[in-house]
């Protein structure tokens, strides 16, 4: 394991774990390039060590490591930390993704990825965060992104001031994306929470309901603004 500790420590920190040097020296020059300091670990146990020792803004997470699966350490750092990871992994099977997003991952890059995406990724996180710093420890009694408003204390929702008309589920759904927006929520993730089940045969009601959400929120549902469609995986409130 390697670091650059020696910039000033108001930048962000960001662990790359990544065990193939070529694409591990490309993403610290990246991130050099942007501002960024950077922390670099080649194994799961180094990116376990490193993450608890130098306790980093973001980890930027490789699944196929020379020791253990990149999915166990996301399970290790979420036994103790919310610390943002964002798994960039060749891996492209659904299942991969859902595997990882289940075990505690905030988002999935696929290699090969574009330099533009992998820093968009990383300033929509660093937005998140500074969004939860600023709400403070306490949940927060209200949701605002950009004419949505969720009032979760009066349990109401409305667009551009106009209440909104939703179902029980319709709104239960809304606020699970709203307290975790800018985040990718799994199938199950979705159905364990909202429907208190994760059985595959309500994925066609979980679709339903977000169809007639997305008609009640969105201007054009087809080319929706506030929840965006990760095929296969689950779905995201953008933050907009």
């Amino acid at each position: 394991m390697d670091s650059i500790a020696t910039e000033s420590a108001s930048r962000p920190t960001l662990l790359v774990v990544e065990d193939d040097a070529g694409v591990r020296n490309l993403i610290a020059t990246t991130l050099e390039a942007h501002g960024y300091r950077h922390v670099c670990a080649a194994t799961g146990r180094a990116a376990i060590a490193a993450a608890t020792s130098q306790a980093p803004d973001i980890v930027l997470l490789d699944l196929g490591l020379p020791d253990i699966d990149g999915v166990e350490v996301v399970k290790s750092i979420r036994s103790w930390s919310q610390m943002p990871i964002i798994v960039v992994s060749a891996r492209t099977e659904d299942a991969d993704k859902i595997r990882a997003l289940d075990a505690g991952a905030d988002d999935y890059l696929t290699k090969p990825f574009s330099v533009g995406e992998l820093l968009a990724r990383i300033r929509t996180t660093l937005r998140r965060l500074s969004h939860q710093a600023a709400e403070g420890p306490a949940p927060a009694p209200a949701f605002d992104n950009g004419e949505l408003h969720v009032d979760f204390a009066a349990g109401t929702a409305s667009l551009a001031g106009r209440e909104l008309h939703l179902t029980p589920m319709e709104y239960k759904l809304l606020c699970l994306l709203a307290r975790n927006v800018d985040k990718v929520l799994t199938h199950q993730f979705i159905l364990r929470e909202v429907w208190d089940t994760t059985s595959k045969s309500d994925l066609a009601s979980l679709r339903v309901i977000m169809g007639t959400l997305r008609k009640k929120i969105e201007e054009d549902p087809a080319h929706p603004r506030y929840i965006q469609t990760h095929v296969g995986v689950g779905y995201r409130m953008l933050r907009v």
